[in-house]
Formats: C-alpha cells, sequence, structure tokens
C-alpha cells in the first residue's frame, strides 16, 4: 500500500493491534492518527519509502493507549529521544530501528519495564556512554548496533542477546565478563575499538552461542581453553591482530558450524588445526590473510563434507591441490588465492553441486559478514553471502589446461585462475556458465582464439584476459558490445578486433610492470 495513512483511523475506537509495516506509506503521522485508540496494546509502523514517512508528535504528548509492543521501521522520528515511551508501562519489546534519532539514551529507559525482554535501537544515531551497569532485572535482549555509541564494555547481569556492532566502544573485553553475564547465548561487538587480548574467563560463557569480535584492535594469542563452551555454533574474530597458533579446543567444537579467522596474525600448520574440525557440523571456514602453512590434507573432503565456504586465501600453503577436495560437494565459495599451490586444478571440480544448486544457511540470531574479492576489488558481503558463488585460485603456480569439466558449475558467479602458469585453450563451451559476472583468466600462457559462446553470457560485466598468448579475432557480438576497455586484451599481439586494441606488443618486462601494478592496486584497495 502506499500514500498517506488517514488520520480517521484515529476513530477505530476498539482496535487493539494497528499493524502497517511492509508498505509504501508518505507523510506525517501524529497525535489525530491515535486520538480514541484507547485499548490498542500492539503497534508497528514501517516504510520502504525512503524515510518519506515522519511521525511527528509533540514531545509532552500523552498517548491513550498502554501499548505492550511497539516496532517503527525506516521512518523519521524527530532526533530527540521520544519522551512519549516514559509513560508506557507495560512494554514488553521496544523496536525503534533506523529511525534518525540522534541523542543520548535516556535514563529512563533502562527502568521502564520489569516485563521488557527486548530493546532494539539499532541504526541510529545514539551517543554517549552506556551505563556499567543496569539494576532492571532483566532485559534478554538488547540490541544497539550502528549507532555512535562510545566508552568501555559495559557488564549487564541477565542480557542473554548482547549486539553492539559497529559503535564506537574501546578498552578490553572485561574479565569478569563471564561471571558478570553468565545468561549470554549471543555477543557481538564486531566494528568497535577494542584492544588487548581475549581474556580466558571468556570460556565460562558455556551457554554461548554466538561469539563475534571482528574488525576490532584485539592482539595476542588465543587461550586453549574452549572445550566449556559447546554450544558454540558460530566464530568471528576477524580482522583484528591475533597471533600464534589457532586452539584445538576451538576447532573441535562438536556444534561450530562457522569459524571465521581471516586478517589475523595466526601461524602455524593447516593440518594440525583441520583434523579436529568436527566436519559434520561445519559449514563454513575462513582462515584466509594469515600466515598458515603446510599443504591441503588429502582427507579434508572426508572430514569436511558438508562444508559451504572455504577461503585459505593468502597464506603460505603449498602442494597440490588434492581431488580429495570434491568430495565436499556443497561448496559454492572456495577461495585459494595468493599461495603457491602447484599442479593442475582437479577436473572432478567440476561436479561441485554447490556451485549447480543453492544451499542456503541461514543464522537468524547473527549477521553474517566476509570479505570476497570480485571483478578485481574487494568487497565486504553480509547475508547475501549465500547466493554468491565464487572459485579464486590466481596468484598460484598452477599449470595445465583450464579443465572443460569448470564449464558444468552453472551457478558460478566469479571465476579467477589469474597469475598460474596455465596452458591450452579456454573451453569452447565457456558460455554455458550463464551466470558468471566476473572472469579473469590474465596473466598465463593461454593460447587459441576466444571462444565465440562467451558472446551469450549476458551477466559477464568484468572480463581480463591480458597477458596470454591468444589469437586471431575478437568477438563483437552481444556482451562483447560492452566490454570497451582496451587493456583487458593487452599482451596478446596475435588478437585482432574492432578498435579500440592496443597495439603494443607485449614483453616479459610489460608482464612484470603488470604484476607490480596489480600488487600496487590490492595494497591500495586493502588500505581503504
Amino acid at each position: 500500500m502506499n500514500g498517506t495513512i488517514p488520520e480517521s483511523i484515529g476513530q477505530l475506537s476498539e482496535l487493539r493491534e494497528l499493524r502497517l509495516s511492509g508498505n509504501y506509506w508518505q507523510g506525517i503521522m501524529t497525535e489525530t492518527h491515535f486520538l480514541n485508540l484507547t485499548k490498542l496494546y500492539v503497534f508497528s509502523l514501517s516504510s520502504s519509502s525512503s524515510n518519506l514517512l515522519v511521525f511527528n508528535v509533540t514531545h509532552d504528548w500523552i498517548p491513550p493507549f498502554s501499548l505492550q509492543y511497539v516496532y517503527i521501521l525506516d521512518c523519521q522520528l524527530y532526533p530527540t529521544f521520544p519522551a512519549w515511551l516514559r509513560t508506557q508501562k507495560e512494554l514488553t519489546e521496544i523496536h525503534l530501528v533506523n529511525t534518525a534519532i540522534s541523542d543520548t539514551i535516556p535514563n529512563w529507559l533502562w527502568n521502564l519495564s520489569s516485563q521488557l525482554t527486548v530493546l532494539d535501537l539499532s541504526h541510529n544515531k545514539l551517543m554517549g556512554n552506556l551505563p556499567k551497569s543496569l539494576n532492571i532485572s532483566s532485559v534478554p535482549s538488547v540490541l544497539l548496533d550502528f549507532n555512535h555509541l562510545e566508552g568501555p564494555l559495559p557488564l549487564w547481569p541477565n542480557v542473554t542477546r548482547l549486539s553492539l556492532r559497529s559503535n564506537l566502544l574501546s578498552g578490553p573485553i572485561p574479565i569478569r565478563i563471564s561471571q558478570e553475564m553468565s545468561h549470554l547465548s549471543t555477543l557481538d561487538l564486531s566494528g568497535n575499538f577494542l584492544n588487548g587480548s581475549i581474556p580466558s574467563s571468556i570460556n565460562g560463557l558455556g551457554q554461548l552461542k554466538y561469539l563475534v569480535l571482528s574488525n576490532n584492535c584485539l592482539s595476542g594469542n588465543i587461550h586453549n581453553h574452549w572445550k566449556s563452551m559447546q554450544s558454540l555454533v558460530f566464530i568471528d574474530l576477524s580482522k583484528n591482530n591475533l597471533s600464534g597458533g589457532i586452539p584445538s579446543s576451538m576447532c573441535s567444537l562438536p556444534s561450530l558450524m562457522w569459524l571465521q579467522l581471516s586478517n589475523n596474525n595466526f601461524s602455524g600448520n593447516l593440518s594440525l588445526c583441520l583434523k579436529f574440525v568436527p566436519g559434520i557440523s561445519l559449514l563454513t571456514l575462513d582462515l584466509g590473510e594469515n600466515r598458515l602453512s603446510g599443504t591441503i590434507p588429502k582427507w579434508i573432503g572426508e572430514r569436511l563434507p558438508f562444508i559451504t565456504i572455504l577461503s585459505l586465501r593468502g597464506n603460505m600453503l603449498f602442494g597440490k591441490i588434492p581431488k580429495q577436495l570434491c568430495g565436499a560437494t556443497y561448496i559454492h565459495v572456495l577461495d585459494l588465492a595468493q599461495n603457491n599451490f602447484s599442479g593442475s586444478i582437479p577436473s572432478c571440480f567440476g561436479s561441485l553441486a554447490g556451485h549447480k544448486y543453492f544451499y542456503d544457511n541461514t543464522y537468524a540470531e547473527i549477521t553474517k559478514h566476509m570479505d570476497l574479492v570480485v571483478k578485481g576489488r574487494q568487497y565486504e558481503y553480509y547475508n547475501q553471502i549465500s547466493n554468491v558463488s565464487l572459485m579464486d585460485f590466481s596468484k598460484n603456480s598452477l599449470s595445465g589446461e583450464i579443465r572443460t569439466e569448470l564449464t558444468n558449475l552453472i551457478l558460478l558467479n566469479s571465476l579467477n585462475l589469474s597469475w598460474n602458469h596455465l596452458t591450452g585453450m579456454i573451453p569452447e563451451n565457456i558460455g554455458a556458465l550463464r551466470q558468471l559476472e566476473s572472469l579473469d583468466l590474465s596473466c598465463n600462457h593461454l593460447s587459441g582464439h576466444i571462444p565465440s559462446s562467451m558472446s551469450s553470457m549476458t551477466f559477464l560485466s568484468h572480463l581480463n584476459l591480458s597477458y596470454n598468448n591468444l589469437s586471431g579475432q575478437i568477438p563483437s557480438s552481444n556482451q562483447f558490445q560492452t566490454f570497451n576497455d582496451p587493456s583487458i586484451y593487452v599482451g596478446n599481439p596475435e588478437l585482432y578486433g574492432p578498435p579500440p586494441l592496443p597495439t603494443s606488443v607485449s614483453t616479459p618486462s610489460d608482464r612484470n610492470a603488470k604484476h607490480k601494478d596489480q600488487e600496487d592496486v590490492h595494497v591500495h584497495i586493502d588500505a581503504c
């Protein structure tokens, strides 16, 4: 529905529940809309019209109702915190999300109702320090994500779900967190400025299921006392300065489904961690951008049969990519880039079902995120990671031909095989990859012509075939009409086609210069 909400709705004096969310409202709602709604106890309102709906009541308004549930999403409230909530003594849930509130959280809110179970004020511009302690008996779920809150991390007893993602909190994680917040099941502190080490006392949080400490300034080694946290399903410690080995007690947690330790300084042999992983439960393993060494063990496909995301990018791994990895048939994100793998690409990768069918693994309690390099740039994906199908083997020492079997991966969105030693021709039926949006085969030793079937890849928006030994005419129909950057063909002197095409012939020094340019680009992207 769209348009304005009529004021006459305020005359429905027998109304108990008014749910107006999930529409395209515009205009202003005032006190008149609620004039005779004395029996109202449920109110929900949201608009998909980019904050074109304004909830405008006077600062001293006293509503005629007593709500138990209020949900206002994507609407404009006044910048100050809505004072009328102070009159609502029976509230069990408060959701004021993305409502343009720019204010401190008033002290009276914390004592509003002993029945309050959910307080969700995320995606606003709330500022100031949080109270160090709460006198209320219980607010199980406190969600204050994406605000401007600062100061140290508070300790609030009886809170079971605490999410303070993307604020300005600083200081260490309190040592007494397990004693003061022993009922925690979800703890999300990502995107702040927390420092120091992860206290070993955190192992006292025996009911914790989701632990997200990513994108902070945490440092030091991780303790090896995780066995008491048997309920953990989701661990994300990425984007910190953590070092040392990956604790075996963390890897062996029986219910673990998501383990993300990327962008740290972890070291040690990859196999030492993987051999403890309970493969039946683990769906996501992200160990990218660390200092791990060794080879991918041959038993990985048997140990991790249900894994859907595997990222070992940017480590010091070597050896061949084992064909036994094909036993993990549900993989839809496989990132092995920037290592020193050698040998050929296993032909059985063409049978990975994760690139043929969607398997959506959702985590209702938590926001997933992961960095992926797509179309030559690094992007941060959130919950839509479940819909991404990616294979990246770039910057290794792989040899042999591009397997024709890879063209069976009909849901593949991104394929990057650049900076290897691949030879032979581009598979003639590569056009079967109709969902492909990004294809990078640059800096190899590929020869032959560009297959005409690529013209039918209508989703393809990023293509790089530079620095190979390709020859013949560049296709000019359909999708190739959109590729106007001549640099995607440079370094293939035997290629010809409609202008503009570079006229310079590549030399080994050209390749080295190109390699340095691409490294500079990656450094710049990472710094941003």
